[in-house]
């Protein structure tokens, strides 16, 4: 269902891939609640994904860009609001990955250079294109930028490795940035901590199934899908949220309150 939450709101959707990506769905869901955007992502990844489709469906264009590249943001934002006749009011971050995991190496036996790689790609990454979007004033009072992130900032999940580094790095870039933007621009700045989410980058992430299956055991509402957090972030995007900033906000079902559950329990007593 429709609200026209976003009815006359612009902005930038990174990171949509394929119909399985969070950015995919949020996408989806701005153009239902009357948004428009320009979709972006790196050359390399819009060749492996299908977002032609989606700009298609959602009568929108694409700028090709590398999200760790000053110069490819500058004409990013600059391209944009040509696009769309304005500044804008949204924009996702919806970015990561580590070369470490994608190889199999262990997060004591790191390759920094690719340590390092990942790091710009899924952190640093928020830091230029927030930077880029300050230096250029474009965005408008009262609008929103949101990144993603996963529980594993606070707490330890082994098998996340290096990317766990890089979402803690992310929030805190939130947090700094967020302040800035909002006490100078009226900007909002949050990030969303979601459920371990079946899309092509996490499901990348050694013992994924286990992820999904312990979190949705532990939390009681289930695990949060990504259409659930596309919902979260209209939201986010919308003007019901409007004093809403440098939050992490978990839609996980309760997972981050959790210690233990009766279903998780269950799977190491023997009931008599």
């Amino acid at each position: 269902m429709a609200y026209n939450l976003l009815k006359g709101k612009k902005g930038i959707i990174f990171g949509a891939l394929d119909e399985n990506s969070i950015a995919w769905k949020t996408a989806e869901r701005v153009h239902e609640e009357g948004g428009e955007f320009v979709l972006t992502n790196a050359p390399v990844a819009m060749r492996m994904g299908q977002i032609n489709a989606l700009a298609e469906k959602t009568g929108s264009q694409i700028i090709p860009a590398d999200a760790t590249s000053e110069e490819d943001l500058q004409n990013l934002v600059e391209q944009s609001m040509e696009i769309l006749g304005g500044k804008l009011d949204f924009v996702l971050h919806s970015i990561g990955m580590s070369i470490n995991v994608r190889k199999g190496k262990h997060y004591t036996d790191q390759n920094y250079a690719w340590t390092q790689k990942g790091t710009d790609v899924s952190a640093m990454s928020f830091h230029k294109v927030m930077q880029t979007l300050y230096k250029a004033d474009a965005m408008n009072e009262w609008g929103s930028i949101v990144a993603l992130t996963y529980m594993a900032a606070q707490r330890v999940f082994p098998d996340y490795n290096d990317m766990a580094d890089n979402k803690a790095y992310l929030e805190s870039i939130a947090r700094s940035f967020g302040y800035f933007f909002g006490r100078d621009k009226k900007v909002r700045v949050n990030t969303i901590s979601q459920s371990p989410t079946p899309t092509t980058a996490g499901s990348g992430v050694k013992g994924f199934d286990g992820f999904l299956a312990y979190a949705d055991k532990m939390s009681p509402l289930g695990n949060a899908t990504a259409m659930d957090c596309a919902n979260y972030t209209v939201t986010l995007f919308s003007d019901l949220t409007k004093r809403v900033t440098l939050q992490n906000l978990y839609n996980d079902g309760g997972f981050s309150n959790m210690g233990v559950s009766d279903a998780v329990m269950d799977t190491f007593v023997d009931k008599q």
